[in-house]
């Protein structure tokens, strides 16, 4: 029976790939559960399984056994049009290349989320003003993609992932490009509106110290969950 508190669900989740003549298990049976509002890192090194991981509890991918749970939601026998209502209503991305649209502005690509809802035009183009305002890039509404710096098209991503308040937000190496100020500048900020808002939030890393920012850490290692601790407050500066 799943806790209340509990908003993701893996159940025994297992992931082979064919290749030729061989199998590759990415993943071999895990078994995790994130509590909404919990900030939590998966940790690994490349071709541990860690992305995998994501994509299954995203629903990007389909387990060859196993299941995950979103809400009470199992994305793991939904159809690809019941995924993309459930991604639209629950779940938010930030992309380690951004994966911003160049062709719209900033604003555009933040109101993109509140489109797809059925939101007014009037309304999202407010919605996604405020939203670059909280990640501080208010003055930069009308710039473009290649008019911005990696750091300022991240802080886009960012707004866009939360501005239709997701229960859950998924990051993928999210300060992958960017250099060392920059990057605490984005974890801070990611953190820091997932507080502000209760918002459950996933982030996928091999950066021992992105990791730390976290409140739980589940390193993963040849498919397998080898770790799963919680991080002490004093350690987040």
């Amino acid at each position: 029976m799943v806790k209340k508190n509990v908003l993701i669900e893996v159940k025994g989740i297992r992931k082979v790939y064919k290749m030729a003549s061989e199998k590759v298990i990415a993943l071999n049976k895990i078994d995790l559960a994130i509590n909404k509002g919990e900030i939590c890192c998966i940790l690994g090194t490349s071709g541990s399984g860690k992305s995998t991981l994501l994509n299954m509890m995203a629903g990007l991918e389909k387990p060859t056994k196993g299941s995950v749970i979103i809400a009470g939601h199992n994305v793991s026998k939904m159809s690809e049009k019941k995924l993309a209502i459930l991604r639209q209503k629950y779940i938010g991305f930030v992309f380690q290349s951004y994966n911003l649209l160049p062709s719209l502005t900033a604003q555009e690509n933040v109101a993109l989320p509140l489109m797809f809802k059925g939101i007014g035009k009037g309304k999202r183009n407010v919605t996604a003003r405020k939203m670059l305002k909280a990640v501080k890039l208010g003055e930069r509404w009308k710039h473009k993609p290649n008019e911005m710096s990696g750091g300022q098209q991240q802080r886009v991503g960012i707004a866009r992932a939360f501005v239709a308040k997701p229960m859950v937000v998924f990051a993928d190496e999210p300060t992958g490009n960017l250099d060392t100020k920059t990057t605490k500048e984005v974890m801070e900020l990611i953190l820091g509106v997932a507080r502000d808002h209760n918002q459950t939030l996933v982030i996928v890393t091999h950066d021992r110290s992105i990791a730390s920012y976290t409140d739980r850490i589940i390193t993963i290692s040849d498919g397998n969950v080898v770790g799963d601790e919680k991080v002490e407050q004093q350690v987040k500066n």
